[in-house]
């Protein structure tokens, strides 16, 4: 009788670890096709693989913490914004910015007077030599730019920003002007174009837009003086006017906690763009804008970039004064800059990495930018960086800006008919920021080879992982990860995005 009683006791133990051990090893798939987007299903790990694991994560890897993914706020996605009725403005917003929302943002990027994506070139103090700033004003931003970070907040309160030029105000330039470069879409004397490389001629206005994969070294050639006036004064009246922009801000309830003094310096721009050298990028951080932020916003850091380029040298060159690298707290990268961006992170580790905009296409808004921004998305992230900014979050029609480039969004609104449409780059950022949370630890990447397919592993939360996948090819692939002694063994369909949520 003793003996029974323990039989059946070990047979009711074991039947309840049975269900708990499933449990322990449930998979959620959640995969997106050019004709599917967002389908769900269930699987499991398993004891054993199949074969040689394609990315092998221990379990104990410390990994790089998340902190952030971002999107932009600019002066064209207002006006997209503005076309769809109230509800569907609501909906949208809280897809964008709810905690509870598809892609879940908790920061934004502002542009410091007008990007390319204003609907006209202004900065905040067009008085020609008041270095004073007594003109300074965010009006035009009032108007258009803080309505929209304000419809953001009423989803995150929590909403923090970080702000960087595209242009100085024009009369703090060489040139007068806010473009580098003269084009047809443009007014700038194309006489003084011998400026950005001290030779006439050799001057190519569409050298950065993005047609298929930019290839070989980028820029081409460097500038060969600052475009922004070296003169003191000036300086640091710019740093000034970092201050004065990061309180104005404040004043309308949007802190701003993160500074960057110039998107693209590599960008040699038909719209406005500032070139700037290697010795004043260190002189004008060092100098002038770190000691200005510590004495005016010591809670505000400062980061260097965004590094669009990628010649090493010459990011080794900037990063090599000592005095600088002790200012600032991180490095953005985007564009090229994803292609040294490992090598500059093993040379100068202590820092923070970031990938500071996606990269905007040719206006298709079709399943092969998406691809491309989940491939983005991946490497940047499985190379180190531990936030991600979106570009454009909602255009109209193909996202056309007033200097003559069609871009994408996560957002296509079509301004006859009003109505919108969320575009395979909404999915492919969805993948990511839809599961992997703030404090989630990027600990494993298989970069995309010729097989086409990629993977990011964090460790998120509860003792969960994160596996996003895709593949590019025109085939089914076979994914094989091995997960703290457990396999993840699954089949990507062709040209497909997937997250696998595991819970160990």
């Amino acid at each position: 009788m003793e003996t029974s009683i323990k039989t059946m006791i070990c047979a009711a133990v074991a039947a309840m670890a049975l269900p708990m051990a499933a449990t322990a090893q449930r998979v959620t798939k959640v995969t997106t096709t050019e004709n599917s987007a967002w389908k769900q299903s269930k699987t499991r790990l398993k004891a054993r693989g199949n074969g040689q694991a394609a990315l092998t994560v221990s379990g104990k890897e410390e990994g790089v913490a998340l902190r952030a993914w971002g999107t932009t706020f600019n002066e064209l996605d207002w006006e997209a914004l503005l076309m769809l009725s109230r509800n569907e403005q609501d909906e949208v917003l809280a897809n964008l910015f709810s905690p509870q929302g598809d892609l879940r943002f908790t920061r934004g990027r502002i542009a410091m007077n007008a990007s390319d994506y204003a609907g006209s070139w202004y900065s905040c103090d067009e008085v020609r030599g008041d270095l004073e700033l007594r003109y300074f004003n965010i009006d035009r931003d009032k108007r258009t730019v803080i309505p929209l970070i304000r419809a953001a907040q009423k989803y995150n309160p929590q909403l923090t920003c970080w702000a960087s030029p595209w242009s100085p105000p024009s009369w703090m330039k060489i040139t007068g002007d806010y473009p580098v470069v003269s084009s047809r879409f443009n007014k700038a004397d194309p006489q003084v174009d011998y400026l950005l490389f001290g030779t006439v001629g050799d001057i190519d206005e569409d050298e950065m837009k993005f047609l298929g994969e930019r290839k070989g070294q980028f820029p081409r050639r460097l500038a060969t003086q600052d475009y922004f006036i070296q003169d003191p004064r000036y300086l640091q009246a710019y740093a000034n006017y970092f201050c004065k922009f990061i309180t104005a801000y404040k004043e309308q309830g949007i802190p701003i906690d993160m500074v960057i003094y110039q998107n693209e310096a590599y960008s040699y721009t038909p719209y406005p763009g500032c070139a700037w050298t290697a010795e004043g990028t260190v002189r004008f951080n060092r100098d002038y804008l770190a000691p200005t932020l510590r004495r005016e916003h010591p809670g505000v850091k400062l980061y260097l970039g965004t590094f669009n380029t990628n010649r090493r040298d010459h990011v080794e060159r900037i990063l090599s004064d000592k005095g600088l690298r002790q200012c600032i707290d991180g490095l953005a990268f985007q564009w090229e800059g994803r292609e040294i961006l490992p090598a500059i992170r093993q040379q100068y580790p202590g820092y923070h990495y970031i990938c500071s905009e996606s990269e905007c296409g040719n206006g298709s808004m079709d399943w092969k930018a998406g691809e491309h921004t989940f491939f983005l998305i991946s490497d940047n992230m499985g190379k180190g960086c531990d936030e991600w900014y979106n570009w454009n979050f909602i255009l109209t029609d193909r996202g056309t800006s007033p200097w003559g480039w069609s871009q994408n969004a996560l957002i296509q609104v079509d301004s006859k008919t009003r109505r919108f449409r969320y575009t395979a780059e909404y999915y492919a950022v969805k993948h990511f920021s839809h599961f992997v949370v703030p404090g989630s630890r990027m600990v494993g990447y298989l970069p995309r080879e010729k097989s086409g397919v990629s993977a990011v592993v964090y460790r998120t939360a509860k003792n969960k992982y994160a596996v996003v996948a895709g593949n590019v090819a025109d085939k089914a692939q076979t994914l094989s990860v091995s997960i703290a002694g457990k396999w993840l063994c699954d089949t990507l369909e062709p040209h497909s995005m997937n997250t696998f949520v595991v819970e160990m």
